[in-house]
């Protein structure tokens, strides 16, 4: 492919690829991200191509192996086109009838389709089914049509056009206003104006200045930047490079977290076309304009998210956090100006160069503008990436999205803002979701983990695991954050353990509010919300754990005992069998008892036990019963359960 020199080169390469495109042909597109690879993703395309040479299909049916559809525990996903139909945790297995039967016969396989838990009604369409039809994906729609490896994809549907005005049509003032009107807030966490941030790197003095890809994403739960960098790298290269125009960078880098490696080989693989299409090196397109982008592998460590940690990584330092007295849009990588913002704040960057401004702050709310892209996880029906603007309640992404709680259990609580962020309760699922409504609720947005809890959550455990995560992956530089999570945890471990005391909640509040006022880095101020939402949502269930010595959720295993309630003992020997510890008497038609002495509370019992019998039961804060005499344990048939 010659180097493109012009943006009417660039018009005439799309109009050349629409052209060859027969929009009536039949296309079968699949997930490929991580998630459906998974589940077989690369098992079924074999199967694809396979059937379709032995059915002799090859030319008149297409298959493009794209990014992840967001519905990632219902893949692999593929969709039919032009006719749209969209088939759920497809199988290598499926394949011939769907080439026979819906490819050759346009008939639809009824099995494979979304059935509605509620209706029963089976939904053909992608856009009928709840979890993407109550969604505005923007960011995110690339990902359903684009071959990530395939740059005439992306060119197709108008890729590339955002850069071609900026160099073309627009100085670099004017791209950075046009940003700046939009309103644009990082989507990795602090929300921070995109524009202004953009201005004070291309108005600090020092040259060279750089343009850094945050793509180091590691709240448990979270993948919404690997999925885009996976599924549709051309936006973020895009978005990158008319961010180092307005700047007037010549230089950036790509910092990837080294658990993603479809992510960086689909990078790599499309920073190779970006630079023979002429989309980077020596004079874009034409434009006098000149860019270059690196790639870094993360090392992994959750604190080099953080921006100066993440520069300090690319110099190949340690990845710890530098002193916050100067910011890194004036002296960052080497000292020089750098500015940095995550994978989705530059994927809508092209769109919004394209579409205008006003376009972009129409959507959201008055300090929140555009979508925002968040991983839906925990105890919910649907599952995956979720793209709503923002504005858009708790409630309704958790029951018209996610569908509500699984095994209509009750919901308790949902954490936003990864391990940093904090815990919603029940009585603000009306809330709007933003940076600042979020923020007074005492959590935060964060890069857009959402975990939904429900009734068997234990929110002190829940609050342990989170800090006992963040003790970790503290860089340990500074007193406040390295020495308060390690006290905060043995707290929580000695609550959870049945040793908490009087005075350990106000404890916890008081070191939470020191780290919040005198850490050095983001890791530290906001890993004290994981204490502060719970106590102060939740503040009933630290006063169970610790004065009644109850886990009301009956989670925290010193807090519970394991009992079975003699009238509903079958005596089928399946928790004596299977107990490690042979702490369960028991023998055919005699009720099972369980030494207390001897159990391990490993819970067993529990989950081996008959659904139908449901003998063994657990209890929290109140004694056990005494055993029941060997005399009184025969089961007479035809009497009870027995």
């Amino acid at each position: 492919m010659p180097r493109l020199n012009s943006k009417e080169d660039l018009k005439a390469l799309r109009r050349k690829i629409v052209a060859k495109r027969d929009l009536n042909k039949p296309y079968i597109t699949l997930c490929s991200g991580t998630a459906c690879h998974a589940t077989g993703s690369d098992a079924v395309a074999t199967a694809i191509q396979e059937e379709l040479e032995k059915q002799d299909l090859t030319e008149e049916v297409g298959l493009r192996r794209t990014g992840c559809h967001g519905f990632c525990e219902r893949g692999p996903i593929i969709i039919i086109y032009p006719a749209e139909i969209c088939y759920l945790n497809v199988t290598p297995e499926d394949v011939p009838e769907i080439i026979s039967k819906t490819i050759k016969g346009k008939e639809i396989i009824e099995r494979l389709l979304y059935t509605d838990s509620s209706t029963g009604e089976r939904m053909v369409h992608e856009q009928d089914i709840p979890f993407y039809k109550y969604q505005t994906r923007l960011v995110f729609s690339g990902n359903l049509w684009v071959d990530p490896t395939n740059i005439e994809d992306y060119i197709a549907l108008g890729g590339y056009r955002g850069l071609a005005k900026a160099l073309h049509e627009m100085t670099p003032e004017e791209v950075l206003a046009e940003v700046k009107s939009a309103n644009l807030r990082g989507r990795g966490g602090g929300g921070f104006p995109a524009g202004r941030k953009w201005e004070t790197t291309r108005n600090a003095p020092g040259e060279p200045k750089y343009v850094i890809v945050n793509c180091d994403e590691g709240d448990p739960g979270a993948y919404m930047d690997r999925s885009i960098m996976e599924g549709n790298p051309h936006r973020v290269l895009e978005g990158l490079t008319i961010a180092a125009y307005a700047i007037g960078a010549s230089q950036g880098f790509i910092y990837v977290r080294q658990e993603y490696p479809l992510a960086v080989s689909n990078l790599a693989i499309a920073l190779e076309q970006a630079k023979e299409y002429g989309f980077l090196g020596e004079d874009i397109l034409g434009s006098g304009f000149k860019f270059d982008v690196v790639v870094h592998r993360g090392a992994g460590a959750f604190v080099s998210g953080e921006s100066s940690a993440l520069m300090n990584a690319i110099e190949g330092k340690v990845g710890e956090p530098r002193p916050k007295y100067i910011h890194t849009s004036e002296s960052g990588v080497w000292d020089k100006p750098s500015n940095l913002n995550n994978v989705e704040t530059y994927a809508i960057v092209p769109l919004i160069l394209e579409k205008g401004a006003d376009w972009f702050t129409s959507i959201g709310t008055e300090g929140s503008k555009g979508t925002k892209i968040f991983s839906l996880v925990g105890t919910v029906n649907n599952t995956g990436l979720v793209e709503v603007p923002m504005g858009t309640t708790l409630r309704d992404i958790i029951y018209k999205i996610g569908g509500g709680i699984r095994d209509g259990k009750k919901f308790k609580g949902v954490q936003t803002g990864g391990p940093s962020g904090g815990i919603i309760p029940e009585q603000y699922l009306d809330s709007p979701v933003d940076f600042d409504e979020l923020t007074k609720l005492g959590s935060m947005m964060g890069s857009g983990g959402m975990i939904v809890m429900d009734e068997d959550t234990c929110i002190v455990d829940l609050a342990r695991y989170f800090v006992d995560f963040l003790c970790e992956e503290s860089c340990g530089k500074c007193v406040p954050c390295r020495e308060g999570l390690k006290r905060m945890r043995e707290i929580l471990n000695d609550i959870v353990a049945g040793k908490g005391k009087e005075g350990d909640i106000a404890l916890l509040e008081e070191i939470a509010t020191v780290m919040k006022k005198a850490s050095l880095c983001a890791l530290g101020t906001t890993a004290a919300n994981p204490a502060l939402s719970t106590i102060r949502y939740f503040r009933d269930e630290y006063e169970a754990h610790i004065t009644e010595r109850r886990c009301p959720a009956l989670v925290c295993k010193a807090l519970i005992s394991y009992y079975i309630e003699p009238e509903k003992c079958i005596a089928c020997l399946l928790c004596a069998k299977n107990c490690p510890e042979d702490a369960i008497e028991g023998e055919k038609k005699m009720i099972h008892v369980i030494d207390q002495s001897k159990c391990i509370k490993c819970g067993i019992c529990f989950d081996v036990c008959p659904p139908k019998a449901g003998a063994v039961t657990k209890i929290s804060g109140k004694p056990v019963p005494p055993p029941i005499p060997e005399a009184a344990r025969k089961i007479e048939r035809g009497k009870g359960k027995g």
